[in-house]
């Protein structure tokens, strides 16, 4: 990936005096009102417009003389698909103290006293309900949207250079010389601080999507942050001081302006990109709404602009390139065959899995089929600005201002899932996940929520209730393969703790398993119900999940572990397709693993019901980690058997004396209540056989599991077995030599008895 600029011959901010002299003024500000237009401010007073499509420039408005421009934001457009009547208007702050809220015709609509001092910065909320100004007086003030103000939410002594909103608009984040500082808009609630740099800071921003803060400085470098205030990347010392960094929209990439400097960085902080143009130092970049170019603003009065060109996307033995705006190049590496796919506007997203290509442009939507690329089925979008394509076998989601749209690989609009106060702007791959079936959504208002839909209705799934986690969730991830009965989704936490649950509830709680501790990233496998993950220091491979619900002392056996340190500090899993996992290290690296690729053929033959076959695999690979997924496979599809012979083969004798224990057992109820007890299921196994009227073996099933108070409780409740749970309880206290201390076993055992509650 990298960028390709763009500067004119001439710059175009030049104050013209009466005699004719040429008079070149640095531009301090730039702002899109769409995707093809672009404001300008300079310190020649002028405001100028920039149409990419025609590549005319004209003068909006010259300002007055006292004014010199310092920054520039455009009200917000849209807020959750509603289009908002003040998107035409924008603030300007400027040296004189003073912010101006102008209309896009250039019209000063109100100027308002703001600052002792210069403006340095203003910033509108998400919501467009709020405008926050930072100035030369160290005062951060809260202003209404018609410029009212709210409140003075900091004073300090030091000038503060830069200010931007939390992604939910509750928090400020702002410079005080080296330092970086988050304050809540609640009074009292904490204020979060820490040294960012070793000079003073110029520049911040704060992404609404990833949540991760950018800065830059004067000791010349630009830093990655979490919203804790810890560190996740530093780059190495430049040359001059970074003078300006922003934020794409969807959270993919950041841009980093210095003195004849521009570099295109990943999220995570490594550079894709270094372009050296002539501007003098980039004082202030703004990325486009669709996120495919950005401007900065020049010292020496230009504006560059650039486009984001040769991204790649892989898949199977496919590779990807957009060559030009409009250009992709498929490359086939088997055959070496070229495929050259023109786009009529310029591609904005684009997403290749399951054999299909999805790509979005300004105003279309392109699907191709990777055994056909002449002819791709083309669909006209609502919306336009697609921010994230997300691929299953049988069909994608888009993701725009406007909603969540599930399409067909034929092009139908299946589905449009909505839940209350939903957000599309700041949802991305982490926090959305689509299967067959089913997808996934979390809640950004309450982040320990999970909204799951059907995808074919876009109803929320069973009884409508949302999943709830304790803590605040971080990464969700749905499996990809199996009956729609038994769809799992495992998720990280805030404590990067990682767990698996059912998606389907019928009535009753759901039951979330913890499985892996420490775990930075995770992916399912695209053909198998297979889950990866790095945790801590060790990539681990879960064959099968589903062990935890059907014998959870099997789990560790079921693993495959290999040391992570080769990955670096915050590796990335970018794809788990097939047997082959690749994974991003923190400097951008790709590394390709293989595993296995004999768990995934016992996976497909358990699928076909295939015991024989599952058999005769595991002892041709002769592996423990094989026959320990087989063993927990069987149990779940209730193949005793087979579980026998898994069980037997991995030395866990006393389950394998157990199933021939059932085996042996009378009725077809008591069989799959004993199946139901060794998968830990003890009340699931104790309600089927009082359904089938069994009750003394639903009393014996608790006195084997030392559940003295329920084995009673039944026998009281069917007026049966007293005596029996009596005599059972009498000799376990004999052999252990103590004495009944139990009020209702005494109560019982002289023969008095007591009402039920």
């Amino acid at each position: 990936m990298r960028l390709k600029t763009s500067l004119l011959k001439e710059p175009k901010h030049i104050l013209f005096f009466l005699n004719l002299l040429k008079h070149k003024e640095l531009v301090s500000c730039v702002g899109w009102t769409t995707a093809d237009e672009l404001y300008s401010c300079s310190d020649d007073h002028q405001i100028m417009k920039w149409n990419l499509l025609t590549s005319e420039t004209t003068r909006v408005v010259k300002l007055p003389d006292d004014i010199y421009p310092i920054d520039l934001h455009w009200f917000p457009r849209s807020i959750g698909g509603k289009k908002q009547s003040h998107a035409e208007s924008f603030v300007l702050t400027s040296s004189d103290g003073k912010f101006h809220l102008i209309s896009k015709l250039g019209r000063v609509e109100k100027s308002v006293e703001a600052h002792c001092g210069a403006v340095l910065a203003g910033r509108w909320n998400y919501e467009g309900t709020a405008l926050v100004t930072v100035g030369e007086d160290g005062q951060v003030k809260i202003w209404s949207k018609n410029g009212m103000l709210r409140s003075t939410l900091a004073q300090q002594g030091t000038p503060v250079y830069s200010v931007a909103w939390g992604p939910d608009s509750e928090k400020v984040l702002y410079t005080s010389g080296k330092h970086l500082i988050i304050k809540p808009l609640q009074p009292n609630a904490k204020i979060l601080q820490w040294k960012a740099h070793d000079g003073l800071i110029l520049k911040t921003d704060w992404n609404s999507v990833n949540d991760l803060i950018l800065s830059a400085g004067e000791d010349c470098k630009y830093k990655v942050w979490d919203s804790y205030g810890r560190l996740l990347y530093s780059s190495q010392p430049h040359e001059y001081p970074i003078t300006s960094v922003a934020w794409a929209v969807d959270g993919e990439l950041f841009a980093v302006g210095s003195f004849h400097t521009l570099r295109l960085c990943d999220k995570t902080g490594w550079s894709y990109a270094l372009e050296k143009p002539n501007t003098g130092s980039i004082f202030n970049i703004a990325w486009s709404i669709d996120g495919t170019q950005l401007a900065g603003a020049c010292g020496n009065g230009h504006v560059i602009f650039a486009h984001v060109v040769e991204q790649r996307w892989e898949w199977k033995n496919f590779e990807i390139t957009l060559i030009k705006r409009r250009t992709m190049e498929v490359h086939n590496v088997i055959n070496d065959a070229v495929d050259v796919l023109e786009f009529r506007d310029r591609v904005i997203k684009a997403s290749l899995n399951y054999g299909h290509l999805v790509v979005s442009t300004s105003l279309q939507c392109y699907v191709f089929s990777t055994k056909n690329w002449n002819t791709p089925l083309i669909f006209d979008l609502k919306e336009g600005t697609v921010s994230l394509i997300l691929q299953a076998e049988r069909h994608f989601l888009l993701v725009d201002g406007g909603g969540l749209y599930l399409y067909s690989y034929e092009g139908r609009l299946i589905s449009s899932p909505k839940f209350p106060g939903m957000r599309t702007d700041i949802l991305n791959a982490q926090t959305l996940s689509l299967s067959n079936d089913t997808l996934a959504v979390k809640d950004k208002a309450d982040e320990k929520v999970i909204y799951i839909f059907e995808a074919l209705s876009g109803k929320p799934l069973g009884d409508g209730k949302p999943l709830s986690h304790k803590t605040e969730i971080v990464e969700i991830a749905l499996d990809q393969k199996g009956l729609t009965s038994e769809r799992k989704i495992a998720f990280i936490d805030k404590n990067r703790d990682l767990y698996i649950t059912s998606v389907k509830r019928f009535g009753k709680e759901q039951k979330i398993v913890k499985i892996g501790t420490m775990v930075q990233t995770l992916a399912w496998n695209d053909t198998s119900n297979i889950l990866c993950g790095i945790q801590d220091t060790r990539f681990t491979v879960w064959y099968y999940p589903n062990t935890v619900y059907v014998d959870k002392d099997l789990l560790p056996k079921t693993l495959h572990e290999k040391d992570a340190s080769e990955f670096s500090k915050n590796p990335q899993i970018v794809h788990f397709v097939g047997n082959k996992v690749t994974i991003r290290r923190a400097d951008g690296t790709l590394i390709h693993l293989n595993i296995s690729p004999y768990p995934a053929i016992l996976h497909e033959y358990v699928s076909s019901s295939k015991w024989e076959d599952a058999v005769r695999l595991c002892r041709f690979v002769e592996d423990q980690t094989m026959w320990a997924c087989l063993a927990a496979m069987a149990v779940a599809n209730k193949d005793m058997a087979t579980a026998e012979i898994a069980y037997a083969s991995i030395g866990e004798i006393d389950k394998v004396q157990y199933i021939n224990s059932i085996k042996d057992l009378p009725s077809k109820e008591s069989r799959m209540a004993h199946i139901l007890l060794l998968s830990g299921n003890t009340q699931e196994a104790e309600t089927l056989l009082l359904q089938t009227g069994l009750v003394y073996q639903a009393i014996q099933v608790n006195i084997n599991l030392y559940n003295w108070d329920r084995a009673l409780e039944l026998a009281v409740k069917h007026k049966t077995h007293v005596d029996t749970v009596l005599a059972y309880r009498q000799k376990f206290l004999e052999d252990f030599g103590k004495k009944e201390t139990n009020k209702r076993y005494l109560q019982y055992a002289e023969g008095v008895s007591i009402p039920q509650n």
